[in-house]
């Protein structure tokens, strides 16, 4: 055993006074194992995330204006902006005070035409509070 004076060194001892800890060698091969899960993870997650923009199949929209013209009816004016060679459907959806679906349509705007102003009404169930574009899809 090992005396010491106390106000001389550490209360706890030196790492040559300690005993020796357990050998910590699987510590690195855990840290690599965690480290390839989380590059798989985050690779699977960019490849979700690229293929769901990848292949320009997406036009996109903008919305000038909206109108609830009654309790029924709601018109809607957009740009889509698509090829001069590609087809493209729209859909445009009226939601209510509580953002449900209160109507819907698909719009086809033909090949031969580019970017493209639209004007839309569509039928409603209930009044609507707002009109929107939820995709325009390159077919």
């Amino acid at each position: 055993m090992v005396t010491r004076d106390v106000g001389n060194g550490p209360v706890l001892g030196t790492p040559d006074e300690l005993p020796d800890g357990p050998r910590r060698r699987g510590r690195l091969v855990v840290h690599v194992v965690i480290g390839v899960l989380v590059a798989i993870i985050a690779g699977g997650w960019g490849y979700v995330m690229w293929s769901m923009t990848a292949g320009g199949s997406e036009a996109p929209a903008q919305v000038i204006m909206f109108d609830v013209v009654g309790p029924t009816r709601a018109e809607i004016t957009f740009q889509v902006y698509k090829p001069d060679d590609r087809v493209a459907v729209c859909r445009i959806r009226a939601l209510d005070v509580n953002h449900g679906e209160v109507g819907s349509k698909e719009v086809r705007i033909p090949a031969g035409e580019g970017s493209k102003q639209l004007k839309e009404s569509l039928d409603t169930s209930a009044q609507a509070t707002s009109v929107h574009v939820q995709y325009c899809n390159l077919v």
